[in-house]
């Protein structure tokens, strides 16, 4: 009861204060402490905000952290679920409104349009994006998850996708979480042979993007590329 008292209308101020002037003017520690309101409503959340900052780095280190991590610091699995809920849900949001706002994708730039995809991942995910003829998106969306180096990759499920939706262009990506997006051997061999099984079929893969933390590589536009890709025009 005590430190109900102190506290004694202190969440409700925080709240009209974000939903009066958002989150603009709020410190890491205290947008942390307004989200635990809703996994913790008897507790002290700014002391625990301020203690997984202390312990993760950052607001996004704690949204990033391994579960089990996130258990030892004595939070319970309804508060590590709403803390793992937001990178994930943060990546659904940017996605669907990008999707909602145009069809014609930019192919000239497809790092721009394939980072937001990868948002929060802590696991490697291939991605898929299908084009028509004048470049409007038909499909994208995960196709799997896991190292694109071994033999799981889909390339038969690219091939069938590709086919279902009547698609001329093709571009994929993955993420490396090393936090280093240059493409190993196996990478290279992997690209080659999806860019050969769509050539059986007439159409053509326009690039492969690697994604890693704030970096990314463009096969098709990169040293990396040369020998696989060929002209789009």
């Amino acid at each position: 009861m005590p430190d109900k008292n102190i506290h004694k209308g202190h969440r409700k101020r925080v709240k009209d204060n974000f939903l009066k002037n958002g989150l603009d003017n709020f410190e890491d520690h205290q947008i942390l402490e307004l989200l635990l309101f809703y996994a913790l409503p008897q507790r002290d959340t700014n002391e625990l905000a301020h203690k997984l900052i202390s312990r993760f780095g950052s607001i996004s280190g704690v949204f990033d952290a391994p579960t089990s991590e996130l258990l030892k610091m004595g939070l319970s699995d309804n508060t590590v679920t709403l803390l793992k809920l937001i990178p994930d849900i943060s990546r659904k949001y940017i996605v669907d409104r990008r999707d909602n706002e145009s069809k014609i994708i930019d192919t000239n730039d497809l790092p721009e349009y394939f980072k937001d995809r990868f948002i929060g991942r802590n696991v490697e995910v291939l991605y898929l994006l299908l084009l028509d003829s004048k470049g409007k998106e038909v499909y994208s969306g995960e196709i799997s998850k896991g190292s694109i180096n071994s033999t799981d990759v889909p390339t038969r499920k690219i091939v069938e996708l590709t086919l279902l939706y009547n698609a001329k262009y093709v571009a994929i990506a993955h993420n490396h979480l090393s936090g280093f997006a240059l493409p190993s051997k196996k990478d290279l061999i992997t690209t080659q042979n999806i860019y050969n099984a769509l050539k059986l079929i007439n159409v053509n893969l326009i690039d492969h993007v690697i994604i890693a933390e704030n970096d990314s590589i463009s096969l098709r536009d990169s040293m990396y590329g040369t020998g696989i890709f060929v002209s789009n025009n």
